[in-house]
């Protein structure tokens, strides 16, 4: 099971009320919605191997290269020589060190990688498992690694993470029109607005997928775009035609990269914390109570 971590505490963040504190008066409710929500996720689940994977850098320098608009409206600050800061709410910031820390002291594997998103370190461990795969978002990108295949399906929660979508190949034909190989080149085809993918303009989900089940996939589009004989209206060759320099490079920018450099981690589930005094102290500090308790008799059990 590799959780998109950010997805989730963001979530937590949003569906927890900000008057959960810690003793100090310091909101924890994105801490502890999480460690609920991975609490339900192994109780529900059942995972033997279970990986947090992290925003190392959440608009890599080599997507903005390629596509400068790219998630450039969630930018709070630019920093040249590193990740630009996200903008984030002021209450939910400083409770990223803490999952971290709590994470860390329970031992459940959190990985992320200088230069890549969280979505890349989830492709790479995807593109290296050998048995099903379990991948819980709140973020649609992920769609593309469904794979029936390979037991690679994406748990996409509808209200917290009680109630989740089995996302499967039949689930996108049925909502998308495209398998989980389809996705990426539908996804750049319409644009994203909350990534800040242009897409092409004109070019909206059905048509895109209307012109995949045609052509196959982006390449064989735009070799019907070179055909005067293939069977794609006038209004749509001209505007493929014109957004070729965004379609040349989208690709790489949409698609998860499957060969991020992971560091040498123990995925397995922890039956007890790797570090109880440090926990203990952090569940005092930070008043985890009944989340980080239910979470570690789950683990146990």
């Amino acid at each position: 099971m590799l959780l998109d971590t950010a997805s989730l505490y963001f979530r937590a963040y949003f569906g927890v009320p900000e008057s959960v504190k810690a003793p100090d008066g310091t909101p924890v409710n994105a801490v502890r919605g999480l460690l609920d929500f991975i609490d339900r996720l192994v109780r529900d689940h059942r995972p033997g191997h279970l990986v947090a994977c992290m925003d190392a850098d959440w608009r890599p320098h080599w997507r903005v290269e390629l596509i400068p608009s790219y998630k450039a409206h969630r930018v709070a600050k630019e920093h040249p020589g590193g990740p630009d800061e996200e903008e984030v709410p002021d209450t939910l910031s400083p409770q990223v060190p803490v999952i971290e820390a709590v994470l860390d002291a329970v031992g459940i594997a959190r990985v992320g990688v200088a230069g890549y998103e969280a979505d890349d370190v989830i492709g790479t461990f995807t593109a290296r498992a050998t048995g099903p795969v379990d991948i819980v978002t709140g973020d649609r990108d992920l769609y593309q690694l469904v794979d029936d295949a390979r037991g690679v399906r994406v748990l996409y929660p509808l209200k917290g993470v009680g109630t989740l979508q089995s996302t499967d190949e039949a689930v996108l034909r049925e909502k998308y029109g495209v398998d989980g190989g389809g996705y990426a080149d539908l996804a750049l085809l319409r644009g994203d607005p909350s990534d800040g993918l242009p897409g092409v303009p004109g070019i909206g989900e059905k048509t895109a997928a209307r012109l995949l089940a045609d052509f196959g996939d982006l390449a064989g589009i735009m070799a019907a775009v070179d055909d005067p004989k293939a069977k794609i209206t006038p209004s749509q060759r001209r505007r493929l035609d014109e957004a070729r320099p965004y379609l040349a490079v989208a690709p790489k920018v949409v698609r998860v990269a499957g060969d991020v450099p992971l560091p040498d981690v123990d995925t397995a589930l922890p039956r007890a914390p790797r570090d109880p005094a440090a926990l203990e102290e952090l569940a005092g500090r930070w008043g985890l109570g009944g989340s980080l308790q239910r979470l570690l008799g789950t683990l146990e059990a």
